[in-house]
């Protein structure tokens, strides 16, 4: 049965979808059947993976509403293993459309009953919000992967987030725990990259992988070719973090010691 990872931070900007969708490839390059559900409106993780957004007639809305079943939606990616559940524009108006229904916030994780046997991991990149469709995020994992930039104001609402987190422990799901997090757009000669750094290791103690995502420009590049940085540039300083950090994740969940880096 698939680990379900949840990569969730209301703030944008601070590289949440690239950090799924890279992490989901090299995950799947390294032998795990692997499955990005884009439950973004935003619809930027279905693009990455080389799907237009825009011909899609089904997807995670689709699925999550009683439209189509889930293993219906799921497309093919140029990397072997690794498929994506794609987002459509209709999934901008799932958030108000699901208030009123029954369970409303189980749609996702109702969904996913009917694939969770047919992976190893299933990555749901969450929208930059803390609304009803990260709380399906939330409730459908089992574990949380927060990216945090390397910057001051990065750090402000990882508070919110965390109470969220919590409230979804105390109410719906205790089992849920927080994987850890991971440092992106860091810059090693920055003084204020390490100051973040530091503190984030006060709030996440034991909880901070050591594969930081440095700032790199073939990073930013890769998504406007609808490719992932292993297809894009793999010798990339971007690509090395992103590989890492699949190996320490696999690590992590199966118990063992990460490779040194």
């Amino acid at each position: 049965m698939a680990l379900i990872l949840s990569v969730v931070n209301q703030k944008g900007g601070v590289g949440k979808t690239t950090t799924a969708v890279n992490l989901g490839a090299y995950l799947a390059r390294q032998g795990k059947f692997v499955l990005l559900v884009d439950l973004d409106p935003q619809c930027n993780a279905t693009s990455n993976l080389g799907h237009d957004h825009r011909a899609l007639e089904k997807g995670v809305y689709e699925a999550i509403t009683g439209g189509a079943d889930f293993r219906d939606i799921i497309l093919p990616t140029p990397i072997e293993g690794y498929r994506v559940a794609p987002a459509t524009p209709n999934l901008a108006g799932a958030g108000v459309e699901l208030v009123t229904a029954d369970r409303r916030e189980f749609k996702l994780s109702d969904a996913l009953m009917s694939v969770r046997h047919d992976y190893d991991f299933i990555i749901i990149d969450s929208p930059p919000s803390l609304g009803l469709l990260t709380i399906n995020g939330l409730i459908a994992a089992d574990q949380v992967l927060i990216p945090v930039q390397a910057e001051y104001f990065a750090l402000e609402g990882l508070g919110a987030l965390m109470q969220t987190i919590d409230l979804v422990k105390q109410h719906v799901k205790p089992e849920l725990d927080v994987l850890g997090a991971v440092i992106t757009m860091f810059d090693s000669r920055n003084k204020l990259s390490n100051e973040v750094m530091a503190e984030l290791y006060k709030f996440f103690p034991n909880k901070i992988f050591r594969s930081a995502v440095p700032r790199n420009v073939r990073l930013a590049e890769a998504p406007s070719y609808g490719k992932v940085i292993a297809e894009y540039d793999p010798n990339s300083k971007g690509a090395k973090a992103y590989e890492r950090l699949a190996e320490e994740i696999i690590a992590a969940v199966e118990g063992v010691e990460a490779p040194a880096l």
